[in-house]
């Protein structure tokens, strides 16, 4: 049976002991980068930083925080620090990949929204930033993705295994970070989450290639593949800021809506995008089995011979997946992805799919209309806005 709860000063002693072990690591990263503001040494978020065409109020709002992302940056090469030489190259492959680093800017935006800005935050969402690589180095290995941000994935460069174990090893830094900090209750939230990721891969598996796949079915995958790793770094801002259960409540269910916009926005993408703009090959997703929102509302509309015709599509990239490791090849002349795609535009799947990742914005700065303006929520709600503005 578990004892009494330690009393309030014993609590506040063990968080100001994990500020001031966290604090010496900050003070040390800032050294050695020159300092939050070192000129030489931008931070990976900031207007200079950020793809062309993002709208100006993200950039703004991401300009902002990147002193502390720099710090973030920062605790990320110490984090990939090991005597394995190949877990450094992986690692600075990883680093210099680019992308948004939107969720440890959710961990800086949502602690301060809660009224946390003490250093633990840096090392925590370092350590949700490596959770997310490590998920994307292992979804690579599962797609045979051979690109990733526009550049050879890990795996197209050292091969399956290598890129599985430098996953594992990501897998394992973050951890250990997310127990040093010592909190339990954080330590919970991110163990859950990876276990509702794991699940929504499981879930999208098992429907490979399945023309029948409901919306029902699709919003479970990405309600854990996607929103809940975004909702997880929402909660440890939270947790940081020791708000009240309705106020973490909020803020995570802003972080839910916010990683299915994104995802939502990521599926029309794949459809319109090509691989300058997207950074991967266009109809991935096709390719792969994976039935998203545009392609599941086409055949909810279109009618039975079109439906035979998507089907008859469906299995050929399952028999050509089958052949090739698990991925279609775009380049397949039986492979005739383009009727698809003028199907889904014809019967608005882009459209009604955007249309849907916009409801899901509203809803996610209706979650956080409660907090009290200021930087923090003028950045979040920009972050929001951003998730389908996009064109990558």
């Amino acid at each position: 049976m578990a004892g009494p709860p330690p009393p309030d000063d014993e609590v506040g002693a063990r968080s100001a002991r994990r500020d001031d072990r966290a604090q010496s690591d900050v003070t040390r990263r800032e050294a050695s980068t020159g300092g939050p503001m070192d000129a030489g040494r931008p931070g990976p978020v900031g207007v200079d930083a950020l793809p062309e065409g993002v709208p100006v109020g993200i950039a703004e709002a991401f300009a902002r925080i990147a002193p502390d992302m720099e710090l973030v940056e920062a605790a990320l090469r110490d984090t990939l620090e090991s005597k394995t030489k190949l877990v450094g190259t992986l690692g600075a492959h990883l680093l210099s990949s680019g992308g948004k680093r939107l969720r440890p800017a959710l961990v800086l935006l949502a602690a301060e929204l809660c009224g946390y800005q003490g250093p633990r935050r840096i090392a925590l969402a370092a350590a949700l930033e490596l959770l997310h690589s490590a998920t994307l180095m292992h979804d690579d290995i599962v797609d045979l993705a051979e690109l990733r941000r526009g550049r050879p994935s890990a795996n197209a460069i050292w091969g399956n295994r290598r890129a599985v174990l430098a996953g594992d090893f990501f897998y394992a830094r973050a951890s250990s970070i997310i127990v040093e900090d010592g909190n339990l209750e954080i330590v919970e939230s991110y163990a859950r989450t990876i276990r509702l990721m794991a699940e929504g891969e499981l879930l999208q598996l098992e429907r490979s290639f399945d023309v029948d796949v409901t919306e029902a079915h699709y919003y479970d995958v990405i309600e854990r593949k996607s929103a809940t790793l975004l909702s997880n770094c929402c909660e440890v801002g939270a947790l940081l800021g020791g708000v009240t259960r309705g106020e973490r409540n909020r803020i995570c269910e802003y972080g839910r809506q916010l990683g299915l916009a994104f995802q939502l926005r990521d599926d029309c993408l794949d459809y319109e995008a090509d691989v300058a703009d997207l950074g991967k090959q266009p109809y991935a997703d096709l390719r792969e089995g994976k039935l998203t929102l545009p392609l599941i509302l086409t055949l909810k509309r279109c009618r039975v011979g079109e439906r035979e015709q998507v089907a008859s599509v469906l299995k050929s990239a399952a028999r050509l997946a089958e052949a090739h490791g698990g991925t279609a090849p775009l380049e397949a002349p039986e492979l005739e992805l383009g009727p698809v795609a003028e199907l889904v535009a014809r019967y608005r799947g882009l459209d009604d799919t955007l249309r849907r990742a916009q409801e899901h914005v509203a809803r996610a700065l209706e979650a956080i209309a409660p907090f009290p303006d200021g930087s923090a929520k003028r950045a979040l709600r920009a972050a929001a806005e951003f998730s389908v503005a996009r064109d990558r």
